[in-house]
This record gives C-alpha cells, structure tokens and sequence, in this order.
C-alpha cells in the first residue's frame, strides 16, 4: 500500500464524524484518564475510536471477576493490570495511537496531559487530583456514577473551574457508596460518552455544561 492509499483510508475512517470532531485540533491532543475502571475504560476506548494520537492511562488495580459483568473487561483480563489490558484494547482499534501507561496511584509529579478525564472513586481521590491539575489542564472532566445516578463536572476557565472546586466537598458528605459499589456497564458506557461529548464540544469551541446530571431510571437530566 502506498502513501496516497494509507492517507485515503485514513480519511474514509473518519469521514462521519469530521464534522463533529475537528481532527486538525484532535491531532495535537494528549489526553491522560486517570482511573481506569468502568467510567474510565469506556472512556479510553471511545477516546481511541474518535482517533485520539496520545493517550495516557493511570491506573495501580487489576482486572477481577466481577469487572468482566460492570467495566467491560474479558475473562481472559482476570488477574492482570487495568492498564496493560486497556492499553491492549486501545491497539486493537488503532496500533498507531501511543499509549502511556502507568501502573500505579496518581503521583503529584506525574506529567500528564492537557486533557484530563477524572474517573477515580473517591471524593477526597478527586480532591487531592484537581489541587495538582487544576492550573495544567485545558480541559478537565470528572465522571461520577452510583447505580444509575451520573454526574458530569467540566472545567476549562476560571469560571468552571472555581464552580467544580465547589463540587469537592468533604467524604464525610458524599453519598455512602463508591462508582464501583452499584454500577452497570452500560450506565458507565453512557457517562463516558457524555464525557467525550463534552470533549467534542470544546475542540468545536461550543459552549460546555458545567454540571451534567442525568438519573437514567427516571429519565431525569439537569445542566448547569
């Protein structure tokens, strides 16, 4: 296959979608996802089917049995990294794509992307995160899911960004329960999806929802 040919095919893969997702602006992206769970993982995956150049994937846990049923792994995933099986996956859309991989918790001096996806448990995970990334981040977005309850916070300007400091409230006050207690793979398959829709939005420079809540068992959807 010659040059002219790869660029072709390379230009058809992506035809549906260029008008929604500016390639010329996607092509100078690095994005890190930190927490590479049931948010996380779909998220990496859509991130890398929209033809995502860098990705970065932070992660310190291993694949168990029940994350086959809730984040979308396989069975032959059990018992290895997050990370490497994530990273496998993301090759079998793309070989091309390179992919960072970092087997370990969030470290504060950790060089991660501009783009940054949020998909860690825990409020005070969150907190101590957004305090290291919070002024080296052009776009920052945090998922946070129980049962069938999403929670979508974006943050690219000062604005946003002092609206989702607000959202970090102390673990004493979050509601009992972590994204991995009561989840479904199709509930996080849907918060990811936000997430990157978020993302779309922002390389179009289209305004972003600040807060994203949508309650799937009773239909109810909230923007601020």
């Amino acid at each position: 296959m010659d040059t002219s040919e790869a660029t072709d095919l390379v230009a058809e893969r992506f035809v549906r979608q260029q008008d929604l997702v500016p390639r010329e602006r996607l092509s100078t992206t690095s994005a890190t996802v930190i927490g590479v769970g049931a948010i996380g993982r779909q998220v990496a995956l859509q991130f890398a089917s929209i033809g995502a150049p860098h990705i970065q994937l932070i992660d310190f846990d291993n694949v168990e049995n029940h994350n086959v049923t809730t984040q979308g792994y396989l069975q032959a995933d059990i018992g290895q990294s997050k990370v490497s099986t994530t990273a496998a996956a993301i090759a079998n859309i793309d070989s091309t794509i390179h992919v960072d991989q970092i087997n370990d918790r969030f470290r504060p001096k950790l060089q991660t992307g501009s783009v940054v996806f949020c998909c860690v448990d825990s409020i005070s995970a969150r907190a101590a995160i957004w305090k290291q990334l919070k002024t080296k981040t052009d776009f920052w977005c945090d998922g946070r899911m129980l049962g069938e309850v999403l929670r979508i916070f974006t943050a690219t300007d000062p604005a946003s960004r002092t609206s989702y400091s607000h959202s970090l409230f102390s673990q004493s006050e979050a509601q009992t329960g972590t994204c991995t207690s009561r989840s479904t793979i199709y509930a996080a398959s849907v918060a990811a999806g936000l997430m990157v829709h978020q993302f779309s939005r922002w390389l179009r420079r289209l305004p972003l929802d600040q807060q994203l809540s949508f309650n799937l068992l009773s239909s109810e959807i909230s923007v601020t």
